[in-house]
């Protein structure tokens, strides 16, 4: 592999890491518009598979189709690039956040901006991905009744159920006709390293809580605890706030005030929510504490991406599977107009002026093509002004 493409790699993932702002939703939809429409390293179709599958693995779903890129890119070392580039800057914006943070405060105005320019990303890539995923009456209907079903039932369960009956309605809906050309999977491993990845994912599940009290350490606690976190969490970020609250605030290491300031201060930076993790692990133990936590809390997502990826490469060229996958396929768009309500709009968009402010951002981002990062700028700058004018 060429020090060229790792190097694109780092690039492209890094621009992201700096720019993506808004959660998992609005990540597919800077990811979509990156490594889609501009980069052309995968089409719609393959993309969307990739975010179905990621659906199904526990951990954080827009992280783990970054590896997923990153590793069908440039190999094993190109998903840590991809990673790395993704994740970095949101750790060590959190990091210097726990360091000061008892002078820092979060709640002004750029943040609307920021939070506003999240549901003009997320409808862009409804756009685009509603046009290559739903073209028939079949697929809409599916990807309406998944949004729906998604806003009634709000939680990871009955998303993954939500997933899987979709696919059970494409492959009756979609088993007897012609099967589309699938683009192989570019990988650099096969099953065997596949397998070795599903062995030490179960192994450091089963065998850190074992092993813990035999090393008395900070630091091998707080590996332990985010490991398992990392490898047990369905349904993004959010959903690993109470998981991580039950497992540190009553052991001690800060109180729940603290603790709560680090998920605020996580909602002000780009890049995966679960870099929350950089937090609380320079809490913790210090600049060594946030490294641990951090690698504990990604690892089961390295491990079950790299697990996945080259058995999801054989299963999805046959028939049945491409059937299913139109139903499945159509409920990742619906998944995502469920998003734009709840949380994106719902979290940004409180008085005209927010509405005003997005309407802009997404023209700019439809009608005059500019790149993501610039209008996360303006709307930054938008977002800060109406916050002086109208609070």
């Amino acid at each position: 592999m060429s020090t060229s493409r790792y190097w694109e790699i780092l690039k492209a993932s890094t621009k992201l890491g700096l720019t993506s702002f808004g959660g998992p939703a609005a990540h597919i939809g800077y990811f979509r518009d990156e490594y889609v429409k501009r980069k052309k390293w995968l089409d719609d179709k393959m993309y969307a598979d990739l975010v179905a599958l990621c659906q199904f693995l526990p951990g954080p779903a827009s992280s783990q189709v970054g590896i997923a890129i990153g590793l069908m890119r440039g190999g094993l070392f190109g998903g840590l690039l991809s990673w790395i580039g993704f994740t970095l800057p949101s750790v060590l914006l959190l990091m210097a956040f726990a360091y000061l943070m008892s002078n820092a405060t979060f709640d002004i105005g750029w943040l609307k901006g920021l939070k506003i320019v999240a549901v003009a990303v997320v409808a862009h890539a409804l756009l685009g991905m509603g046009k290559t995923l739903t073209p028939d009456r079949q697929r809409i209907t599916i990807a309406v009744l998944a949004a729906v079903a998604t806003l009634l039932i709000p939680t990871a369960f009955g998303q993954i159920m939500i997933i899987v009956l979709a696919g059970v309605l494409g492959f009756y809906l979609y088993r007897k006709e012609k099967t589309d050309a699938v683009k192989d999977l570019t990988l650099s491993f096969g099953k065997r390293i596949g397998m070795a990845a599903w062995v030490v994912f179960f192994g450091l599940l089963i065998a850190l809580p074992l092993l813990r009290p035999l090393w008395n350490h900070s630091l091998a606690a707080i590996f332990d605890i985010f490991y398992r976190v990392g490898s047990i969490v369905f349904g993004g970020g959010h959903v690993v706030l109470p998981m991580l609250e039950r497992e540190i605030v009553p052991g001690g290491w800060m109180d729940a005030e603290t603790f709560i300031a680090g998920y605020g201060a996580a909602q002000a930076v780009p890049g995966p929510l679960f870099t929350l993790s950089g937090y609380l692990g320079q809490y913790m133990d210090g600049p060594v504490g946030a490294l641990v936590a951090v690698t504990a809390m990604f690892l089961p997502s390295f491990l079950l991406v790299i697990g996945a990826l080259p058995f999801w490469s054989a299963v999805r060229s046959k028939p049945g599977i491409q059937a299913a996958l139109k139903g499945v396929n159509a409920a990742v768009v619906g998944i995502l107009l469920a998003a734009l309500y709840n949380p994106v709009f719902t979290s940004s968009i409180h008085k005209p002026v927010d509405f005003a402010i997005a309407l802009i951002a997404f023209a700019l981002l439809v009608h005059y093509k500019l790149s993501p990062w610039i209008v996360v700028i303006v709307t930054t700058i938008l977002g800060a002004g109406a916050f002086s004018l109208f609070g």
